[in-house]
């Protein structure tokens, strides 16, 4: 089941929502709601915020999909997210299959040059996590996924 704490900050300690979950779209989509919830006291202006559920989004969605395949559909993912005013640091793990070469695909920009109807499914989401987040790593550590994330961010007026 969910696990989920928060704690609220002061400027010398975070808001730190963790929580832990089994993979699926609908389970994704509760978790994003409960971090973005979560983490309005931060006030970051809505675009910041809005930066950081694409990530979150991004991210986990990418798990469900690629991560967990085949007989292991519904596996545990765990987040810790720790917000300052200026600074949002994610892990996220999962115990999910590798990436290919244990590495993240490499920054690339789509091909927009074409009709929108003839545009891919897929394929924009790690050059999302890349162009909006400030610093990505990812490595296997203990047959494990483990995603560190760190989005810069300021305290809207």
């Amino acid at each position: 089941m969910t696990q989920r704490v928060a704690t609220m900050s002061t400027e010398a300690s975070p808001v730190i929502v963790k929580m832990k979950f089994r993979s699926g779209p609908l389970a994704v989509r509760a978790a994003l709601a409960h971090i973005v919830s979560e983490l309005q006291p931060m006030n970051w202006s809505k675009e910041d915020l809005g930066t950081v559920e694409i990530v979150l989004a991004e991210a986990l969605n990418n798990i469900v999909e690629h991560a967990y395949t085949g007989e292991d559909v519904a596996g545990p993912i765990a987040i810790d997210c720790r917000a300052q005013t200026s600074a949002l640091h994610v892990r996220i793990i999962d115990d999910g299959h590798p990436m290919p070469d244990e590495q993240p695909p490499e920054l690339t920009e789509a091909n927009l040059d074409m009709d929108l109807l003839d545009l891919p499914e897929g394929g924009f989401g790690w050059y999302l996590i890349r162009k909006l987040a400030n610093d990505v790593e990812y490595r296997r550590e203990n047959n494990q996924n483990v995603l560190d994330l760190h989005l810069a961010l300021a305290a809207s007026a």
